[in-house]
């Protein structure tokens, strides 16, 4: 498809469109969700620990590891493991789950002068460019999340355990960097020129200039009516009289038949059917 100017289209929707709502929804939510697994010590879990009681779990983060127990409901932290922080997995997690934290915040920051709801057209090309930092923002945090899933039993560690599993901050790991992925990739789509303006919520002014021709009614037809100007009797109160009315008649008349005379003096013989 040819790409098409700016001036042949309009919008004829909200001001904001929705693909950009999309992404700013999906943003701050997916930075939520990455802020807390980042955070949280529960990449995984180690249950029926060697020399531990059986209740006792020990939770491993990136940042720290915590001692709890499933009875008492108590929970130690900064547990000393230096074989554990050792593997290369926690470096690598350390600086990308950071970034992408920081990534995008910036993307937000850069997006939001695009998105603004009180200008005629958004600024697509600001909006797209804050999509492709949030999109990237959460190859950040896939990346190390999907690596520490792939060798989850191989991270070494000085405690043993015989039941390794998964924390629930992996699950908000990839939840949050689902969410930006999905919310950068739909913002960065109005950058896009080869779908013209549909992608965007856009119509071309020729189909919404005819849409309005079609819906528009007809003007009303203006009939004239021409004015009388007759004279105005004196002892009527119409304005004619009634000899202008004889005079302004266009055919031919009857004539009246004359008035009979009645003559009440009658000399002559009587007849006799008249008896």
């Amino acid at each position: 498809m040819p790409r098409r100017t700016a001036q042949e289209w309009i919008r004829t929707s909200m001001r904001t469109p929705g693909i950009l709502i999309f992404g700013m929804v999906m943003a701050p939510c997916g930075w939520i969700l990455d802020l807390t697994s980042t955070v949280a010590p529960n990449w995984r879990t180690l249950h029926s620990v060697q020399g531990q009681a059986s209740d006792v779990i020990i939770q491993q983060g990136i940042w720290d590891i915590c001692k709890a127990s499933e009875i008492d409901r108590v929970i130690e932290c900064n547990q000393v493991d230096t074989a554990y922080f050792n593997n290369q997995i926690i470096e690598v997690a350390q600086g990308l789950m950071v970034a992408s934290l920081i990534v995008t915040l910036i993307g937000i920051a850069v997006a939001i002068p695009g998105v603004r709801c009180w200008k005629d057209r958004p600024q697509w090309v600001v909006a797209g460019l804050g999509g492709l930092l949030i999109f990237l923002s959460g190859v950040m945090t896939i990346i190390p999340i999907a690596w520490y899933t792939h060798i989850l039993p191989n991270v070494t560690t000085t405690t043993t355990s015989t039941d390794i599993r998964v924390g629930f901050c992996i699950v908000l790991g990839y939840i949050g960097g689902i969410f930006e992925i999905l919310g950068g990739f739909v913002m960065f789509i109005g950058i896009c020129r080869c779908c013209g303006g549909k992608n965007r919520g856009e119509k071309p002014i020729e189909e919404v200039m005819g849409a309005q021709f079609r819906h528009q009614k007809p003007p009303s037809r203006r009939v004239e009516v021409p004015s009388l100007n007759r004279t105005r009797s004196s002892a009527s109160s119409v304005p004619y009289s009634k000899d202008s009315m004889e005079d302004d008649v266009s055919f031919p008349r009857a004539k009246s038949p004359a008035a009979r005379s009645v003559n009440t003096s009658y000399s002559g013989r009587p007849y006799d059917a008249d008896l």
